[in-house]
């Protein structure tokens, strides 16, 4: 079977996959998020917490509970780290220092698991299970509980009530997350991924000296980095070491886990709103764009020339020989058009055309489909901005799902897509500009420049990914990006949940001849062209400098 061959083929097992769970995990999300019941459990949690899981919420309590308990998470990480030298399990590792457990603590809670450490040589089984995992439950529930809140405010009118947050960020992990993940941790083991709580030993001499691994709960923290979109290895290789990632089928098991929660969501969209086709509408747009970007990569990986690539099948260099250009593409696209950033192979050592699709993906807004909630949120602002765009071509106000979007709406929604590019160019430019931080670079001229801007990228979208080549663990880099970090974490979250509550209090707007139908495909055609132009252009300049640059002189 030629290589072509077979990462088309795991292209269409992946997209059957993903059809087979989109309905009933959609609408089994619908269902808990819509529930007025409370499992025991849950409600055992909500008595130790202190919350009240019936009490309705207005943007800005919603807003101050995500705040206050992502705050609370980073504090908690932090101090974790700072003492894990005194920590029982910590497999003799020292303490985390400050700015790099600052950054880790920033990375994890904002949902983007940016490392700057080796994962088996920094952290022991208390820090990865009883912190990191932990984390990985609880800030992806946290970005579906705000895209719920802003689909709840599009479906209700003449309120400002969105929901609770407590109650959405507890059914997110109990009904969600943990099952899944659950299944999907016992699946990796039975692919090969270890799982246990052993210490550090020796595998064997090799070339007069031993190489030493540690064990650890892998597999289970495997399947929430994936599932939650959240991306962070238990060790440096991520998903290219085989005790993460052992074969072909836990390759494909894991793109699945990474996309199924973000396309599922738009169901879960369409089912709340009352209207399915809304949902497949924004299921359109985050498909073609995935599948343009995946086919797009494939074919500059694949099609690279020179002897040594055609002999190889493709450009193989810093890719696993288990996964081929194929799987590796297909991983490469799903990581980075979602905030998950977990990699089976090293986006440096891609085509340049191939680095720059990693990274626009990312700059895209990592909506097709996205993060978990991140993902739906950022669409369905985008979304807003399509039809004002639509509504100014024709001289009409513009609508959407019945709620007028004036002035007010609009702003918000401006504000949200002009945050991470900002946080993004300006970090870069101040990166580039100083005389340290570019003493971290590996590479010089074009490519050099891309592992900076691929940092920034990576930080302020909540991917977590890099370009394996920065020295990033620095004063420098480790407390620049941890706030890039939690800016483009929780500064967007601002504006979607207040977008949210002025969304709820509006009237319900009659349908009318003049209306914009959403659903259909001419509005899917200029949803795609609203994203690709208004967030694709904002990034031209700084890719033509780097990845472009690159690919053009290869």
């Amino acid at each position: 079977m030629s290589p072509v061959l077979a990462g088309v083929l795991q292209l269409l097992a992946l997209v059957v996959a993903l059809g087979l769970a989109y309905r009933p995990l959609g609408d089994y999300m619908a269902a808990v998020y819509s529930s007025k019941k409370h499992l025991r459990a849950e409600k055992w949690i909500y008595k130790s917490i202190g919350a009240n899981p019936d009490t309705e919420m207005r943007w800005p309590a919603y807003l101050r509970g995500v705040l206050a308990f992502s705050a609370v998470s980073v504090l908690f990480l932090y101090l974790l780290q700072r003492v894990q030298g005194s920590l029982p399990g910590s497999l003799g590792f020292a303490s985390i220092d400050p700015d790099q457990a600052f950054n880790t603590a920033a990375s994890f809670v904002a949902n983007t698991n940016w490392q700057s450490y080796y994962g088996e040589q920094a952290m022991g089984h208390v820090v990865q299970t009883g912190g990191l995992a932990v984390q990985n439950f609880v800030s992806a529930a946290v970005g579906i509980a705000v895209a719920v809140a802003l689909v709840r405010g599009f479906a209700r009118s003449r309120t400002g009530e969105l929901g609770n947050f407590w109650s959405d960020l507890v059914r997110g992990t109990v009904r969600i997350l943990l099952p899944i993940s659950v299944v999907g941790a016992v699946a990796l083991v039975a692919c090969g991924a270890i799982q246990n709580f052993s210490g550090i030993h020796g595998v064997g001499q090799f070339l007069g000296g031993s190489q030493q691994w540690n064990g650890g709960a892998v597999a289970s923290q495997e399947a929430i980095k994936e599932l939650g979109t959240n991306g962070g290895g238990y060790f440096n290789a991520n998903s290219a070491h085989p005790f993460e990632n052992p074969n072909g089928l836990s390759n494909l098991l894991e793109i699945f886990l990474i996309l199924v929660i973000p396309f599922a969501l738009t169901r879960t969209f369409g089912r709340m709103v009352g209207s399915l086709k809304q949902g497949y509408a924004i299921l359109a747009t985050m498909g073609v764009i995935w599948l343009g970007f995946t086919a797009l990569m494939m074919w500059t990986e694949f099609a690279h020339h020179g002897p040594a690539f055609d002999i190889a099948g493709g450009a193989m260099e810093g890719k696993e020989t288990r996964f081929g250009v194929g799987g590796s593409s297909i991983f490469a696209v799903a990581t980075t058009l979602t905030s998950t950033g977990a990699v089976n192979s090293f986006h440096s050592s891609f085509t340049g055309f191939g680095g720059g699709i990693t990274m626009l993906g990312m700059q895209l807004g990592e909506i097709a489909p996205g993060g978990t909630g991140s993902g739906l949120y950022g669409m369905l602002i985008m979304a807003i901005i399509a039809v004002f765009i639509a509504g100014l071509m024709v001289g009409r106000t513009p609508e959407y799902l019945g709620k007028k979007i004036g002035t007010r709406e609009i702003k918000l929604a401006a504000c949200y897509i002009l945050i991470t590019p900002a946080l993004v160019l300006c970090f870069t430019a101040a990166a580039m500009a100083l005389p340290t931080p570019v003493n971290s670079m590996t590479n010089s001229g074009a490519h050099g420049f891309s592992e900076i801007l691929y940092a920034y990228t990576s930080g302020a979208n909540n991917n977590g990914s890099a370009f394996a080549g920065l020295n990033a663990d620095t004063q420098w880099f480790n407390t620049t990006i941890g706030i890039a970090m939690l800016l483009g974490r929780f500064l967007p979250m601002v504006f979607v949940l207040a977008l949210a509550g002025s969304l709820a209090e509006q009237k319900p707007v009659p349908a009318t001849v003049g209306t914009l139908g959403t659903h259909k495909p001419l509005f899917t055609g200029l949803l795609v062209g609203t994203i690709l132009i208004v967030t694709g252009l904002t990034f031209f300049p700084a890719l033509a400098l780097g990845p472009l640059a690159e690919g053009l002189a290869s």
